[in-house]
């Protein structure tokens, strides 16, 4: 049980987390193309991303895991979108800064996601039955590349009106 949940319902818990995040980050990235901050949909999107690492810290897991690898790096990339979002305002690099973390955390969880398939849907599963088969890493290195263009559009235009800047 974990946190008065039994696994599977807990399992579930996470793994709704996990598909809200990124839908809200995929807004926020959308956002990001028109140079809108989109505060609302952005702090939830950060929210929802940290909640998506803590829950999956309190599966019961002895020993460092791949898994706990990830999460770690997930709660790196978005310690530093908190600090450049909410501390430094996006000014200067720290709003490109903010731009590639923000999508790296968001990346992330694709990644999260696309290895969860392939481990637990039947018909991915035979396909990369140990997830190093062509057809888990092609679908990896797509998601990948995508992040890495639509992060780099990004980063080049979101130039959002900073509120500071008005005055």
């Amino acid at each position: 049980m974990v946190l008065g949940l039994s696994i599977e319902t807990f399992t579930i818990v996470h793994v709704i987390i996990s598909l809200v995040a990124i839908a809200s980050g995929l807004v926020v990235l959308a956002g990001m193309f028109g140079s809108h901050r989109l505060p609302g949909w952005t702090a939830f999107f950060l929210i929802m991303t940290i909640l998506t690492s803590v829950t999956g810290f309190m599966f019961p897991i002895h020993g460092f895991t791949p898994a706990l690898g990830v999460g770690a790096f997930s709660m790196l990339l978005l310690a530093i979108a908190l600090v450049a979002l909410y501390r430094n305002h996006l000014f200067g690099a720290w709003r490109w800064i903010f731009v590639v973390v923000a999508i790296a955390a968001l990346w992330v969880n694709v990644f999260v996601l696309i290895a969860q398939a392939f481990l637990k849907v039947p018909a991915l599963h035979a396909l990369a039955p140990n997830g190093n088969e062509p057809p888990f890493l092609i679908a990896q290195a797509v998601a990948l590349i995508a992040f890495v263009v639509l992060g780099a559009l990004a980063a080049i235009k979101f130039r959002p009106v900073l509120e500071a800047t008005r005055s």
